[in-house]
Order: C-alpha cells, then structure tokens, then sequence
C-alpha cells in the first residue's frame, strides 16, 4: 500500500516519520542529500505539495537542513554518548542534601514560574485524554451510582486486570487477570515487589545511571544497592551480571530493559532473552520496571523481558501515570510465582485502588480510544525528542554529546568535563529553570557530575526552546567552550 492510499492520517505526515525512520536507521547519513522534491514524489505517490509539507516537519525536528540552490540535507546528528564498561560499585544510602536536591527539582515542578525541563511529569492538558475520560467517567457515574459506595477489593478491579492482559500481548506476554495486582502507581508495584523477594540486609542489582528515587526506596526498605554496568545503547552488561549471580552477590535486581530512564536506551531482543534466562538459571528475582516500554519510536514494539520468562522469575511492573492519566495513579505487577503472595501484601498495604478510575480507563482502554492515543503520543514524543537533540547540537557547548532514545520522553547528556551540572542546577534555579543533575541517578559515583537528563514532555513552545538555549549558553560560560558541532566530527 503506497502513502497516497492510506487513510486516517495526513500523508505529509506518514511520509515524514517514514523519511525520520531512514534517517534513524542510516540509510541516509549525516551530510548526505535527500531526493528533490519531485522524486521522492513520485517513489511515494504523492503530490509535490506533500513532500515539501513534510520536509518541513523533518526540518521543524531538526534532522534536515534546506541549503539554498542545492536542496534539502541530513544534518550532522548530535555525537552518540559511549561510556566506559566501569567495575560493580556498592551504592550507600542518598544523603540529606542529595534528598533535598530531589525535593528542590519536585518543588519547581509545581511553581508555575520555573521551565522545568528535567521531571518526567508530561503536564498540559493536550497529552492526555481528559476530555474523553471525563465522558466515559461521567457515564459511568450514571449508570452505575454504586460504584462510589462500593469498596473494591484486591487485586483490583477484574475489569481492568482483564484489559491490560489483553493488552500485554502488544510486549509478547500472555497472561490472564488473575496474574494481575492493580495498584497505586508503577512506584508502589515496585515497593510491593522488593517487599515480596527481599528481607533487610540483602542486596539489589540497579543499572547505572538510574531512576533517582530507587536508591531512597531501597534505603527506606534497609536494602543495599550494587550498581551493574550499564551500555548507554544496549543496556545491563550481562557478562557482569552472571559473574555476581554466579558468586551469589545479588537477592533481586531491578532493571527497565526498554527504554530506560535515564538513558533511553532498550535492551536488544536477544540480550532480553539471555537476561531473562539467567534470572530463571539463578533463580534471583529480576523486577522489570516496564513504564515506558508502550511508549517505544519503533514500527514494532520490543518484547517485555517477561514474555521470555520460562519459570515466574520475572516480574513485571508498569502504569498509566506517564500515558494516560497521572491523577488516577494506576499501575499494575505482574508477579509469576509471587502473584499469591503481592496480592496478599497489597492487601495489607492499602487495600486496592478506586473501582470509579478502574472502570473508567478499562472502558477507554476497551473501546480502543487508548491505541489511537499512545499512537499519537509516540509519533509526538519522538518528535520533540529530535527537535531537542537538534537545539543541543546549536547551542551546547561543542564536545556534548547525548544518548538515542529507542522511545519515551528523556534521554542523557553529558557535557565536557568542565562543566559541573550541581553548579549549572544552581545557576539555572536563579532564571527560574529546572534541570536535573546526573548525580541524582548514582550519587555516590562522580563520573556522572558532567551529565544531565533532559526531559521532553512538555509543550514545545518557544518558553521551553529558550529554556534550553540558555542552558547550553551558561554551559559553555562555564567550559569556555564555543556551542555547536565541529563540522568535521563524527556522531
């Protein structure tokens, strides 16, 4: 089926993430020349008009460049971050100003006079379904006035256990909703799922960098923290991590083989399945953390390491707080052979989550209203992925160089070495922008004190343009640094 035949869809559009892809996969590189205008209409069957449209959105994202009298070109791509394989190094508890760091970046996200383009908390309203979730919602009250004078019981609503089963075989797992826990949010599956496998004293595998708020929560739960070396393109290095199963160094591991926060990166599909192999040969507890593993850039979606999981020793948690609707905190695990025991814990905890929410976004998710969705977030978010990377091409210092993300919303950059990101936090807080430096993610480690994530979940509007701008404009003050790539270096 040619562009021109598809329906449902702007064919400028379909043909600028087609041409996007290509870019992405090489088969245009840095420098080289897109077809004219006239030919690459006639490959795609389309008009003229078309290709030039999409062109422009190529050229909006920052991937093509238009040079006067010769055409339009790939541009010469951000350099592609590589970090050193570096030894397992034992993680001690965050210290109180390593904390109150984390509560500063929280606290800019709810002042609406700071750009924040650190947190991983899409905000406008336009990344959400709201209006068509208040509808389902309002529905529901209606005919169903019961449901707020009901209280539900775990493992939660069967409803909706029985739609993210159903939904579960997009990441290749096949599972029914009693393997299902509802619960509040990815966070508490995965406190539910150390509470289940761990006991005070033992030791957890985390990749590195990592999600920040692991290491508090594996403090709170007089758990240690083992850091397993961590690829920036192809995630936890496996040959480390069998030599500590091997030596018995290691009682869980928490890990996000697709698109992992922070780096961006997913695990290719065969190291999935030797991951998932030496979890089941070891029999250690790995709990994936699956929170963006919808949100992937790719024609076809990557599997989930569970759907690789022969023996229950996977477990797997996720939510819709990124996708759908954050006030709701709904999430899930799915626990194999410790499905008994997280429904009993959750009990105890708190009980199950809002029948009302539950109900509502398993009719959402039945009417197919949320397919249609992650589809546009997907296409939206590696827009604007793109478009950052391209803005810190321009304006950061020469020498930066960031991670690809295979899907989601954030990815990691690291500056020269001259460039301390504590101190460039501090400058930023005084113009009242947000960023979150790379020591967040392994505080005890100083080879991330150069780096940063970046967020791109917010509207790309020219508030969160110059927000950027002038971080990579304070970022070469401090490195003394001019912006902008060599025209000869290679990505």
């Amino acid at each position: 089926m040619t562009i021109g035949e598809q329906n449902g869809e702007n064919r400028y559009q379909r043909l600028a993430e087609r041409l996007a892809s290509a870019i992405h996969a090489g088969t245009f590189p840095p420098g080289s020349r897109l077809p004219s205008l006239r030919r690459c209409a006639e490959a795609h069957q389309v008009s003229i008009n078309t290709v030039l449209s999409s062109y422009q959105r190529l050229e909006d994202r920052g991937l093509i460049e238009v040079r006067p009298q010769s055409g339009y070109y790939v541009r010469t791509l951000l350099p592609t971050l590589h970090t050193p394989a570096t030894p397992p190094q034992t993680v001690k508890a965050p210290s109180d100003t390593v904390l109150d760091l984390i509560d500063t970046v929280f606290a800019t996200q709810t002042n609406p006079a700071f750009t924040n383009v650190s947190l991983a908390c899409p905000q406008a309203i336009d990344f959400y379904p709201s209006g068509r979730l208040s509808k389902i919602m309002t529905s529901l009250l209606r005919q169903q006035p019961q449901l707020i004078g009901t209280y539900p019981l775990p493992p939660g609503s069967p409803t909706l256990r029985r739609e993210i089963a159903r939904r579960s075989l997009i990441l290749g797992m096949t599972l029914q909703a009693d393997d299902i826990t509802v619960t509040h949010g990815c966070m508490e599956a995965i406190q539910l799922a150390l509470r289940v496998v761990t006991r005070p004293g033992d030791c957890v595998g985390l990749e590195t960098p990592t999600y920040f708020y692991l290491l508090p929560l594996l403090a709170s739960l007089g758990l240690k923290a083992l850091e397993i070396p961590t690829d920036p393109q192809n995630g936890l290095s496996l040959d480390a991590l069998e030599l500590m199963l091997s030596e018995k160094r290691l009682n869980a591991i928490i890990a996000m083989p697709t698109v992992q926060n922070p780096l961006g990166f997913s695990m290719p599909v065969a190291a999935k399945k030797r991951l998932a192999d030496l979890v089941n040969t070891y029999q250690v507890p790995l709990i994936e953390d699956g929170l963006y593993a919808e949100i992937q850039f790719g024609k076809t979606l990557s599997p989930a390491v569970k759907s690789f999981d022969r023996g229950g020793w996977v477990i797997f948690c996720s939510s819709f707080s990124k996708t759908l609707a954050p006030d709701f905190r709904l999430g899930w695990v799915i626990g194999g052979r410790f499905t008994s025991a997280l429904h009993k814990l959750k009990a105890v905890s708190s009980m199950s989550e809002s029948g009302l929410l539950s109900e509502t976004v398993a009719q959402f998710l039945e009417s197919g209203g949320y397919d249609h969705h992650i589809r546009r977030l997907r296409r939206r978010y590696a827009a604007q992925v793109d478009a950052a990377r391209a803005l810190i091409a321009e304006y950061f210092p020469n020498g930066t160089r960031a991670t690809v993300p295979a899907g989601g919303f954030v990815f990691w950059v690291e500056f020269p070495e001259q460039v301390d990101t504590i101190a460039l936090f501090h400058r930023m807080l005084t113009e009242n922008i947000c960023v979150t430096p790379g020591t967040l993610y392994s505080p005890n480690s100083q080879r991330y004190r150069n780096a940063l994530r970046l967020s791109c979940c917010y509207p790309f509007n020219a508030r969160y343009t110059h927000a950027l701008q002038r971080i990579g404009e304070v970022a070469c003050e401090m490195s003394e640094i001019a912006p902008g790539l060599n025209a000869g270096q290679t990505p």
